[in-house]
C-alpha cells in the first residue's frame, strides 16, 4: 500500500512499519542514529538527499516513492452516495408504485427512516437499502395526489415529500454530493410552500443554510435563517396551538446563523447571538427534536463548544465540554460531532493520546461516519505524522481502516 498522501517522514515510516522492521535497526544500517531517525518520521527533521537515498535503498523502494508529494487530498473523503439513490433522484429508480401508497403508509417509513438515520452506527449503508423505494413511492404519490380531488391526502403528502426531502439533504451532504443535496433542499421548500405547512417551511430555510454552510457561503446561510425567523414570527405571537414548535424552530435557525459568523471568524457575534438569542429560545423548548433539528439546551451547548473550538480557545472549548451531558439526545450524530470536536481541541493541545483515544471511540460509536468525517481524516494523518511510535502505530491501523492510508 502506498502513503500517497504522507509527508515524507510518514512515508518512510509506513514502509518501515508494512516490512515489520525496527527503527534502530533501520537507523543502523543507514549510518544514523535512531533519534534522528525518529524525528524524520514525525517531521521534525528534514533529512538530506543522501540520507534519503539510503533509507530508501534499505526499505527496497524508489527514492521518487519517498519523494513525490501529491496535493493533500486524503482529507477529503470520497463520494460515498449510493448509485440507487441518485438514480431514484433523477427519476430512473425503482418502477412507481401502483397502487399510489396512502399518506399515513408513507409517513411511518418516512419516520422510521429519520430514526435509523438520527441512531444508527451503520446509518449510510442502511439509508442506502430503504431510501431509493422510498424516493420513488412518495415521488409517484406526489404526482398522482396532485391531480386528484382529495385535497387532505394531496397536502398530508406534500409534507411526507418534504420531510423526505430534508433526510436526503442530510445524507447526500455527507455523501460527498453538494450538488445533489442541494437539489434536495430545493424540492423541500418547493413541497413545504405547496403544502402551506410554515412550520415545514421554516425547517426548509434550516436545510439549505446548512447546505450553504457546506459549500462556504456563510452569508447566504445567514440570510435565508434570518428570513426563515421572520417568517415564523406571526405563528409564534399569535400563539398557534402548536406554537412550541414554531418557537423551538426559529431558535434552530439561529443556531444556522451562529455557525454563520463562526465562519466568517465573526466570534463576537456568534458568541453574541448564541447567549442573546438561541440560549432563551432553548430554554423555553426544553429538550426536543421539532423537524430533526435536535434543537434544545444541550444542543445550545454544543454549538458554544464548537465556537471556541473553532476560535482556537482550546482550554475554554474543553472547559464548557466537561459539563455537556450528549446522553439525552436522539441524534447519535450530534453526540459524534460533539466527540469528534472535543478530539479537535486535544489536537490544538498535541494531547496525541486523548486525540486518539477520542477517534477509537468515534469508531465504536459510528466507524461509517468517522469514514466520512474531514476532520477525523485530518486528525488521523496528523497523529500518523507526528506521534510517538506507539500511538502513530495505532493511529497509522485506524487510517487504513478508515480508507484514508
Amino acid at each position: 500500500m502506498e502513503a500517497q498522501d504522507l509527508p515524507i517522514g510518514g512515508r518512510i515510516r509506513h514502509h518501515r512499519q508494512a516490512q515489520h522492521r525496527r527503527q534502530d535497526v533501520i537507523a543502523g544500517l543507514v549510518g544514523i542514529t535512531p533519534d534522528y531517525l525518529s524525528q524524520i518520521e514525525r517531521g521534525i527533521k528534514v533529512p538530506t538527499l543522501p540520507v534519503l537515498h539510503a533509507i530508501a535503498r534499505e526499505l527496497g523502494v524508489p527514492t521518487a516513492a519517498l519523494l513525490t508529494e501529491r496535493a493533500g487530498t486524503a482529507a477529503t473523503p470520497p463520494e460515498t452516495t449510493a448509485q440507487a439513490i441518485t438514480q431514484a433522484l433523477m427519476g430512473y429508480g425503482p418502477p412507481h408504485s401502483n397502487p399510489v401508497t396512502p399518506p399515513h403508509l408513507l409517513r411511518e417509513r418516512v419516520e422510521q427512516a429519520w430514526y435509523v438515520w438520527q441512531t444508527s452506527p451503520t446509518r449510510f449503508t442502511d439509508a442506502a437499502a430503504v431510501l431509493p423505494h422510498l424516493i420513488a413511492d412518495v415521488e409517484h404519490a406526489v404526482r398522482v395526489r396532485r391531480t386528484g380531488t382529495d385535497a387532505t391526502a394531496h397536502r398530508e403528502t406534500l409534507r411526507v415529500a418534504a420531510d423526505l426531502y430534508f433526510l436526503l439533504r442530510s445524507y447526500l451532504r455527507r455523501t460527498g454530493r453538494l450538488d445533489l443535496s442541494l437539489m434536495a433542499a430545493d424540492r423541500a421548500a418547493r413541497a413545504a410552500e405547496d403544502a402551506d405547512d410554515p412550520l415545514r417551511i421554516a425547517a426548509a430555510s434550516w436545510n439549505l443554510g446548512h447546505v450553504l454552510l457546506s459549500t462556504q457561503a456563510a452569508d447566504g446561510a445567514e440570510e435565508v435563517a434570518v428570513r426563515g425567523i421572520e417568517r415564523l414570527r406571526p405563528q409564534i405571537r399569535q400563539g398557534e396551538p402548536d406554537y412550541p414548535d414554531h418557537a423551538a424552530m426559529a431558535g434552530a435557525l439561529q443556531l444556522v446563523a451562529v455557525v454563520a459568523a463562526a465562519r466568517r471568524r465573526d466570534w463576537w457575534t456568534a458568541r453574541d447571538r448564541l447567549s442573546r438569542y438561541a440560549r432563551p429560545a432553548a430554554r423555553r423548548a426544553g429538550e426536543g427534536n421539532v423537524m430533526w433539528t435536535v434543537f434544545g439546551p444541550t444542543n445550545v451547548e454544543l454549538h458554544q463548544v464548537s465556537i471556541e473550538m473553532e476560535a482556537g480557545e482550546a482550554s475554554e472549548a474543553l472547559r464548557l465540554a466537561d459539563a455537556v451531558d450528549t446522553g439525552r439526545l436522539p441524534s447519535l450524530e450530534r453526540s459524534f460531532t460533539f466527540t469528534l470536536e472535543v478530539a479537535r481541541c486535544y489536537d490544538l493541545r498535541r494531547a496525541d493520546a486523548a486525540v486518539l483515544l477520542h477517534l477509537l471511540e468515534l469508531e465504536q460509536l459510528a466507524p461509517e461516519d468517522l469514514a466520512r468525517a474531514p476532520m477525523a481524516r485530518d486528525l488521523v494523518l496528523g497523529l500518523v505524522r507526528r506521534a510517538r511510535a506507539m500511538h502513530a502505530r495505532q493511529a497509522e491501523a485506524l487510517a487504513e481502516r478508515m480508507g484514508v492510508l
